[in-house]
């Protein structure tokens, strides 16, 4: 198999129907893409529709170093950014990983999404590490063990806390929360300390509680992949 990963981003850009902006958290995406780059791992972005991400503004008020470089990065806009991969245009045995990328925006249009389960089922199937961050678990609702069964059911899993979306003062915001959706579907739920970096692994499968994370989900994929 491979060694290329697929990094999969919301379409969404507000809140349901109120006025408020949501989409990508981008340190999210960039924090992982940074570690698979740095081990000569390439990637693709996909969402649920394809083309444009919009961004999380939260997620642009308080940039680091490498989100900046990122961000800075006109290839990395116009390719990454504007025309991610829609589930038809991606072959699943091209990739021996899926990474699912925060944001609120993800609340609305990953959970249970069918287009979605395919292909990372199919990864899965084939042998490959499905892995999350932050509101980004939502992703996993919906997706299958080999044997059929919810993939997260039964298994350690990390996702944005009930106390996070509490401190962000969103919890009437948000269409469910996270945990309680990662507990309700079987996961055995951890959390540390809001805010503070909490990896989980499980098998094949790498979750992470929040945006600080998503760096410590790469480590530990790139970990099973070298395995």
């Amino acid at each position: 198999m491979m060694t290329k990963v697929l990094v999969v981003v919301t379409n969404n850009h507000r809140f349901g129907d109120q006025k408020r902006a949501t989409g990508l958290w981008l340190s999210e995406s960039v924090h992982f893409h940074a570690v698979m780059a740095a081990h000569q791992i390439d990637v693709d972005y996909m969402s649920p529709r394809g083309g444009y991400v919009p961004l999380d503004p939260g997620s642009l008020a308080d940039m680091d170093d490498t989100t900046w470089q990122f961000y800075d990065d006109e290839k990395f806009r116009n390719q990454y950014l504007a025309k991610t991969l829609a589930p038809a245009d991606v072959n699943p045995a091209d990739y021996a990983a899926i990474y699912f990328a925060g944001g609120h925006g993800v609340l609305w249009d990953f959970p249970n999404n069918p287009d979605l389960a395919k292909v990372a089922d199919a990864i899965h199937q084939n042998g490959g590490i499905t892995a999350a961050v932050c509101h980004g678990v939502v992703g996993l609702l919906g997706l299958h063990a080999t044997d059929g069964t919810e993939l997260i059911a039964g298994k350690h899993v990390a996702g944005f806390s009930n106390e996070e979306e509490a401190i962000n003062q969103l919890t009437d915001a948000v269409p469910f929360l996270t945990e309680d959706a990662l507990i309700k579907a079987g996961g055995q739920y951890t959390s540390a300390q809001a805010y503070t970096e909490h990896v989980v692994v499980d098998g094949k499968l790498v979750t992470g509680q929040n945006p600080q994370s998503a760096k410590g989900v790469a480590d530990a994929v790139v970990k099973l992949l070298q395995a």
